[in-house]
């Protein structure tokens, strides 16, 4: 997919492919990502999903994979899934915010 060096920031922005199908906005804009880390080829994401009863959670989960596993230099793709701190619409990214008109 890409050629760039693999990084948390190069990780991040494969991310931004994925989107909630229920909102159709980047897991990203939406800020249901917290971490990305990279070590190894392995890339670590730390992130929650707007409910625990997420019923889109196993579709972001499997479009992830697709957006990270073709990078070059990706070995491992491992998402944890974690309720603290639990996700508000106070975390999508302040523009799509203003344009959603919260």
């Amino acid at each position: 997919m890409t050629t760039a060096t693999l990084t948390g920031e190069t990780a991040r922005q494969a991310l931004r492919t994925v989107k909630d199908p229920e909102l159709n906005l980047s897991i990203i804009d939406l800020g249901l990502v917290y971490d990305v880390d990279v070590e190894d080829g392995a890339v670590h994401i730390r992130m929650t999903l707007t409910s625990p009863g997420c019923p889109a959670g196993p579709q972001i989960m499997n479009d992830i994979h697709k957006a990270l596993r073709p990078m070059e230099g990706v070995k491992d793709v491992d998402i944890e899934i974690v309720w603290e701190p639990y996700w508000t619409p106070e975390q999508i990214d302040p523009k799509i915010r203003a344009m959603m008109g919260f």
